[in-house]
């Protein structure tokens, strides 16, 4: 039946993107760019000591799900929230919500996301070019909120370096897909034109699903009627955004600007009959100057400026039975300053300034959250100095954070509040080239947090979450310390790396069940003092060689190569006051696959080994191990200028039942939201 419905769809879908293939030819010739990872690394240094993951091109491509958590779990170190199909945020070595900063092209992602499990993320995963994950405390340019990591999603909406030469040219790319498991159909496309003085860029998605299969039977109530199937009910979806963007190049930097939007309607599942329709909008500013070296600007000390301003406005409404109960409402403006300065007794850096500004509500008589204002500015300085050896890196940052409750227009249980932090952290860091093929890496930071308005304030019934949230205005600045050592071998195709940490609070602001006798349960911000410490490893072993040559626009091969892949991690998580565990971290992970690719074809199937995690707080739920199985297949063809890539991947295919020990669903509403079943999805992706 799936498949049939598969098959439907894909008559509509393959000729006209097969036509949009047969006119890309027609384009003009463009120039590539090469990928510069940009998370944490200000100064374009070609190794970084900070652990940093990249997904671009066809890896992202078969990673891509609805949401940005469910995209990257799995990943060494990475784990989600999990709140069924449609709200996911990573989690980074079991730290979750404000210690992992979410950021779309180095800027706030502006939605409220971390505040509630069941909030999206409003970043679509469809329309970016590439995710970079930093993993640890590394990140002090992006404040206290990144101790876990920093997940920036990046797009090219605003062009930082021109793509075509002085006559112009026009590039683009379109891709469908559709999926068994959720009926998804989906399709983004976007275009870009311009000179070697100006781009102008324009995309849009759209992405509707329906109710999520799994391999057990799930009872859903709706419209006064009860049913039995096997989907997560109440787990359906339809989203769709776009934006325009364009950057002006001169000879010493470039100057753009981009105004997107996407909006979202989907199921909560942890009420049958709850809602959300979600709607942002963003506005960027972007620009820089660089190559000061033969100005006397600064005295010839400053070498470039990079600035940024972003506006975002981001509205939901919780429906229960379509009936509107809790609107939420964030306002947030964003700017930050960078001034690189020239090597200075052997350290070169940079300097920035970070101002951010939030306005939050959330209106209703379910409303557990007050009216809230929270204002923040930052100071922070990144230092490297160059070795014979490798290089040492020092970092600072000084912020002054200001959060204040203003009570609530309905609801006398708030009252107007104000609290007032000045978080500090430090970084430092060393890269040591041991041999032409090692290299060992170490930081160790000091990190301060302040508690954000929800950890604060909260007080109240979460219908979306089935949960009763209270916080604790008395909350004083999270600190920690945090070591993280690695080590990393590669030759030619063959590579191997390992990560090990650890993360000491004296001041743990956790999520913890405070009392399970209340209906529904209530869960209250509570400080405690905590470990993490864990481990990561990946590596990738060449089993058979390759030699491809590409001849008149079709991929030949003399040989195919064959890859056997593997990634472990781990993370033990205690509450030090207790001895017990802290909650929702995710279990022992192993994961292997192997990959052939031979011309244009290539083909992966990997599983992973996930084991059950028993090491949960008094009280509440262990979850079950599992194994799971998944494959994919891709094809490449060439027609002029044009690339097609056809794509179809099988994921859980066993079809096992497992459940997400990260996920709060699996202690609030036990078995409910498994995750997905077995599922095909097949697509084509044209680039021209």
């Amino acid at each position: 039946m799936r498949m049939k419905f598969v098959r439907n769809v894909m008559r509509v879908w393959a000729p006209i993107l097969s036509g949009m293939a047969m006119c890309g030819s027609a384009f003009s010739e463009t120039r590539t760019l090469e990928a510069v990872t940009v998370t944490a690394n200000p100064l374009g240094a070609t190794d970084l000591i900070a652990p940093v993951m990249s997904l671009t091109g066809t890896e992202l491509l078969l990673r891509t799900q609805p949401t940005l958590g469910e995209t990257l779990s799995g990943m060494p170190g990475i784990s989600s929230t999990y709140f069924g199909p449609n709200a996911s945020r990573p989690v980074i070595r079991g730290l979750d919500g404000d210690r992992v900063r979410v950021l779309q092209n180095s800027g706030a992602s502006g939605d409220v996301s971390a505040l509630s499990y069941d909030h999206a993320v409003s970043l679509e995963p469809m329309l970016v070019e590439r995710i970079e994950v930093l993993r640890g405390p590394a990140a002090l340019m992006y404040g206290g909120s990144a101790v876990g990591g920093v997940v920036n999603v990046l797009d090219n909406r605003i062009a930082r370096e021109a793509m075509f030469e002085a006559r112009g040219g026009v590039l683009g790319k379109a891709e469908a897909g559709l999926a068994s498991g959720n009926r998804e159909q989906s399709g983004v496309v976007m275009v870009e034109t311009g000179t070697d003085r100006y781009a102008l860029h324009v995309d849009a998605m759209s992405r509707n699903t329906q109710d999520v299969a799994v391999p057990i039977d799930q009872s859903c109530s709706r419209g006064g009627v009860t049913t039995v199937s096997r989907s997560i009910c109440n787990s359906a979806s339809q989203s769709w955004g776009g934006a325009l963007g364009g950057s002006m190049f001169f000879d010493q930097g470039y100057l753009g600007a981009s105004l997107s939007t996407q909006g979202m309607s989907y199921g909560t599942v942890a009420e049958d009959k709850v809602r959300i329709g979600m709607q942002s909008s963003r506005f960027r500013l972007e620009g820089e100057l660089k190559d000061f070296r033969h100005t006397k600007l600064a005295g010839g000390w400053l070498q470039g400026l990079k600035m940024q301003f972003t506006r975002n406005q981001y509205q939901h409404t919780e429906f229960e039975s379509e009936a509107p109960k809790t609107v939420f409402d964030s306002a947030g403006h964003e700017f930050r300053l960078e001034a690189r300065h020239r090597k200075t007794g052997g350290w070169e850096g940079v300097l920035g300034l970070q101002l951010e500004s939030n306005d939050f509500s959330a209106l209703g008589d379910e409303a557990f959250m007050p009216v809230t204002q929270t204002r923040s500015q930052g100071l922070f300085v990144h230092e490297e100095y160059p070795t014979h050896w490798g290089r040492w890196s020092a970092g600072a940052r000084v912020e002054q954070v200001s959060v204040a409750s203003l009570g609530h227009p309905t609801l006398t249980k708030f009252q107007a509040v104000s609290r007032s932090f000045t978080p500090q952290s430090y970084a430092l860091g060393a890269l040591w080239q041991v041999a032409p093929n090692w290299q060992l890496t170490t930081n160790l930071t000091w990190n301060e947090r302040a508690p954000k308005d929800y950890e604060l304030f909260a007080n109240g019934n979460h219908v979306a979450t089935k949960t009763i949230e209270v916080g604790q205005s008395n909350l004083g600045k999270e600190q920690s310390r945090n070591l993280d050592v690695g080590a990393a071998w590669k030759r030619g195709a063959h590579l191997a790396q390992v990560q090990a940490f650890v993360h000491e609070f004296s001041n743990f602001i956790s999520l913890e069940l405070s009392d399970a006798s209340t209906s529904p349960a209530t869960y209250t911000f509570t400080p405690v003092q905590a470990r993490l410490t864990g481990m990561e490893a990946s590596g990738n072993l060449r089993l058979l060689g390759s030699r491809q040559e590409e001849a008149s626009g079709l991929w030949t091969s003399q040989r195919g190569s064959l890859d056997l892949g593997a990634r472990a991690d781990i993370v033990r998580a205690d509450n030090t006051m207790t001895g017990q565990a802290l909650p929702r971290v995710a279990p022992m992970r192993i994961g292997t696959h192997l990959r052939w690719t031979q011309g244009p074809w290539s083909s992966r199937l990997g599983v992973d080994q996930v084991s059950a995690q028993d090491r949960v707080p008094t009280g509440q739920l262990a979850t079950p191990g599992y194994q799971m199985w998944n494959a994919a297949l891709t094809f490449r063809e060439k027609r002029g200028a044009t690339q097609l890539q056809w794509f179809a991947r099988l994921e859980n295919m066993s079809d096992v039942l497992a459940y997400s020990a990260s996920s709060i669903l699996t202690q609030t509403v036990p078995g409910k939201a498994p995750l997905p079943g077995r599922s095909v999805k097949v697509g084509l992706q044209v680039s021209f």
